[in-house]
């Protein structure tokens, strides 16, 4: 893991470190945490937080926001927990340094919202780095683990949000619906027009499926950022 470039990333609402976190600051966790909808949501469960950033985005959202984050990652764990610490959240941000399967909420605590940027590639393209591989795959926590995890900490009514890559979607799908968790609203999310797309992001609950789905485009064909993904980010990039 690269850790030689220790500047902060800046966002308009706050700063924070990701060198030694096993994930960057990126852009599935950075469109996860501005597109899912917080409308009522008070508790919030962020599994795999890595450097903090889809709590930090969270709570510069909404002011009433509670978030646990939890971190198998070391280095990860304390890295969120000094960017939540020295951001105008601290107060409303937790990390844990747990294994998701071994954690216990204070007070039984049930969750509005369970979010995460989950282990995603099952098989194949493992990185040489034991932390990026922990992030990126699903030896830690396969996707019905996920599932059951957040059917157990989940309240009536809430929902799940994750990010995936569009292949291993389908898999996680079926396993999620196996469960009894629907889909409420999906976005496939493309790098360019006319390719096919490499990510979707996903919110499903426990209530009947409703086909709500969206399509979002990252950059035109000359590779500029398309004015769908400016528009998506201007409240939280700063300018640049």
């Amino acid at each position: 893991m690269d850790t030689s470039d220790t500047r902060p990333f800046h966002f308009q609402q706050f700063s924070l470190y990701h060198h030694r976190s096993t994930m960057k600051v990126g852009t599935d966790a950075v469109l996860l945490g501005i597109w899912t909808n917080i409308d009522r949501v008070e508790e919030v469960l962020d599994i795999g937080t890595g450097c903090g950033i889809i709590p930090l985005l969270l709570a510069a959202r909404s002011a009433k926001i509670k978030i646990d984050a939890v971190e198998l990652d070391a280095g990860s764990f304390r890295e969120a927990a000094e960017n939540f610490r020295h951001s105008p959240f601290a107060s409303r941000l937790h990390a844990f340094h747990s294994d998701i399967n071994r954690f216990v909420p204070g007070g039984g605590k049930k969750y509005n919202l369970i979010i995460s940027n989950p282990p995603f590639f099952i098989n194949d393209q493992r990185p040489e780095h034991e932390g990026r591989k922990l992030a990126r795959h699903t030896d830690t926590l396969h996707y019905d683990e996920l599932v059951a995890v957040a059917l157990r900490f989940m309240q009536p009514g809430g929902y799940l949000s994750v990010v995936l890559p569009y292949r291993e979607s389908k898999i996680f799908l079926k396993i999620a619906e196996e469960a009894g968790l629907n889909v409420q609203r999906q976005m496939l999310i493309f790098p360019k027009p006319c390719r096919e797309p490499n990510r979707v992001n996903l919110l499903l609950g426990t209530s009947a499926s409703v086909s709500v789905m969206e399509k979002f485009i990252i950059r035109d064909e000359k590779g500029s950022f398309t004015t769908q993904y400016v528009d998506m980010v201007k409240n939280y990039y700063l300018s640049r």
